[in-house]
């Protein structure tokens, strides 16, 4: 995640990225990553990205607003790397470090704690469109990236205004003001494609399902559940509808 603006999405990724952690927990290891990744991506969607940030056992990778670490903990697991996981919700970073055991900061995406060039590529999944500075997560995605270094991005993008009711405190841009900034930040893209967020195998479906609901059986009368479950819920009838558009683009540095 990027600087949040709204308490609707503080309930959704941080109080309830506290609550996904005890979840999984209790019910075991085996559901971390399907959890980790609701929201952030499909295992096709990740695949599909992965192949195409040319990485080696050896890269440096920043999972840049990695939520409780889901994605991350997929890449190190499917790829041999250790990514570094940054996000700016501590309850989410304590999870991602706590869950995965990789190295997590808490860091808003406009301002992160790495030196220029820290990392040979980088990947921010739904991350774009929860900021109204998208120029300065660009930027800051950038910097920290070498020339030829690669980013991989999912941003659920809309090309036609949104019907109501729209979830709060989300900015969502089109892919046309999405390629402007790319290029502003000096970001070339290399290639896009729409994720499909349903092809993800069943057995992740089902860990998911059980650990949302054993969040539910512990706090399903906390106002601040209801308020995430209605968050996701907003944008789950955009996406379902055809109003957002889950795009991938994987760009390159320089």
């Amino acid at each position: 995640m990027s600087e949040l603006e709204s308490e609707a999405m503080e309930a959704e990724f941080g109080t309830v990225a506290g609550w996904t952690e005890e979840a999984v927990r209790a019910l075991g290891a085996g559901h971390a990553i399907p959890a980790g990744c609701r929201g952030s991506g499909s295992e096709g969607a990740l695949r599909w990205l992965a192949d195409r940030l040319a990485l080696t056992a050896g890269s440096r990778v920043l999972d840049d607003g990695a939520g409780v670490g889901g994605p991350a903990g997929w890449l190190a697991a499917d790829r041999g790397v250790r990514p570094v996981c940054a996000e700016p919700m501590h309850a989410a970073a304590r999870a991602a470090h706590r869950l995965f055991g990789l190295p997590s900061v808490a860091a808003l995406a406009q301002r992160l704690p790495f030196g220029d060039g820290a990392f040979d590529a980088a990947w921010c999944l739904g991350v774009l469109c929860t900021t109204s500075d998208k120029a300065g997560a660009l930027a800051e995605l950038r910097r920290v990236l070498p020339d030829g270094g690669r980013l991989g991005l999912l941003v659920f993008v809309a090309d036609r205004p949104l019907p109501p009711p729209l979830p709060e405190g989300n900015d969502f841009p089109s892919e046309a003001e999405l390629r402007r900034l790319l290029a502003a930040a000096g970001l070339r893209l290399r290639e896009t494609a729409t994720a499909d967020l349903r092809d993800s195998p069943p057995e992740w479906d089902a860990r998911a399902d059980a650990v949302d609901a054993e969040v539910a059986r512990r706090h399903r009368d906390d106002p601040r559940w209801r308020e995430a479950q209605e968050q996701a819920g907003r944008v789950a009838r955009l996406l379902s509808g055809g109003a957002l558009r889950p795009w991938l683009g994987v760009a390159e540095a320089g």
